[in-house]
């Protein structure tokens, strides 16, 4: 059974951005603290030297296991043997091979960790495509890592918003997406029936987890007006209504669409729907991001461990010059302590 304090581990995410930062000063937040027992997972002199940036009164405790438990009131911190000790050396604002093969070690050993049951969840901190890349490591980003760590082939990413300000569901909105991180010509080829159907019970089982009892999930059209009865398109009638239909044939699931995206998301977030399967990318970021930039948290569906992480970016640009804020961090673990006690 769950702990009443998750140990969560947190991913340094890429040194040479803001990462290090949110981290550390998630870690020091008491809603934070009153969630979840944090595990740092990177190198020391990195989480040392952002403690010291944010002028915050913490001792780093060094684990050899991230299931160690330190002494009260410090910081764990867990660097995995296979991460890379010149990470330290890397400067910042800038992408770094070094940083990216860091980011990419600190990820994979905490799923390890996760799968082995010594942490509970992970939080995973931005890192860089571009210094992943650098690194060798020809990931899209974070969440094709974990599906091959995991080995999972059905798998999600979506962006959860709790309920409060602009999202007046009761249990917060939910977007999960059809096709992630690809170009935008290829999207029409990767739609299937099969996959908007996947997406739309992997949504409905999340929210379930969050409190919801029978979500309400609206999926989007992926032409504008939904096709106009084909003059747009026809990906609605083809592929998307037959994956609604198939999953309202099975009954479980409260579910309709296709629906126009641009005005979908505005009905959804006064609280019509509870989450939205959009058919790519930036249908759904760019709608959650104007939404609650600060407070859309990561989630990946279809793994067996749990896993959030904020919804912006690096930021090389102000890295380690400015205090940065760190609402995005703390948003996203809370959510996975939220979940691990929804394991139970």
């Amino acid at each position: 059974m769950p702990s009443p304090h998750p140990t969560i581990a947190m991913t340094l995410g890429d040194v040479a951005g803001i990462s290090p930062e949110v981290v550390v000063r998630a870690c020091a937040d008491p809603r934070v603290l009153a969630a979840c027992r944090p595990v740092v997972v990177g190198h020391p002199q990195v989480v040392r030297r952002a403690i010291a940036q944010s002028g915050l009164p913490m001792e780093v405790v060094e684990v050899t296991q991230p299931d160690q438990s330190p002494p009260t009131n410090t910081l764990a911190c867990w660097n995995p043997s296979t991460a890379p000790h010149d990470v330290v050396d890397v400067p910042p604002g800038h992408n770094d091979a070094r940083a990216g093969r860091a980011a990419y070690e600190y990820v994979v050993a905490a799923a390890k960790a996760a799968i082995a049951k010594q942490v509970d969840a992970i939080t995973t901190a931005p890192l860089s495509k571009a210094a992943l890349h650098l690194a060798g490591k020809t990931f899209p980003g974070h969440t094709e890592i974990l599906a091959e760590v995991c080995g999972v082939r059905d798998f999600g990413m979506m962006l959860f918003l709790p309920s409060g300000g602009a999202v007046q569901s009761p249990h917060g909105l939910g977007v999960v997406h059809v096709t992630l991180h690809t170009s935008i010509r290829s999207v029409p080829d990767l739609l299937t029936t099969a996959g908007v159907a996947e997406k739309i019970e992997l949504i409905d089982g999340f929210m379930r987890r969050v409190g919801s009892p029978s979500p309400r999930v609206a999926v989007c059209a992926f032409n504008p007006h939904a096709g106009e009865e084909g003059l747009f398109g026809d990906e609605e009638s083809r592929i998307i209504a037959p994956a609604v239909q198939t999953v309202l044939d099975r009954g479980r699931i409260n579910v309709t669409g296709p629906l126009p995206a641009d005005t979908l998301f505005r009905r959804a977030a006064a609280g019509e729907f509870d989450a939205v399967v959009a058919m790519y990318h930036d249908q759904g970021h760019i709608a959650f991001k104007l939404i609650g930039f600060q407070s859309a948290v990561n989630v990946t569906l279809g793994l067996p461990i749990v896993r959030t992480s904020p919804s912006h970016g690096t930021a090389l640009d102000i890295a380690w010059q400015r205090p940065a804020d760190a609402s995005g961090m703390i948003e996203a673990i809370l959510v996975a302590a939220k979940l691990c006690q929804s394991q139970e």
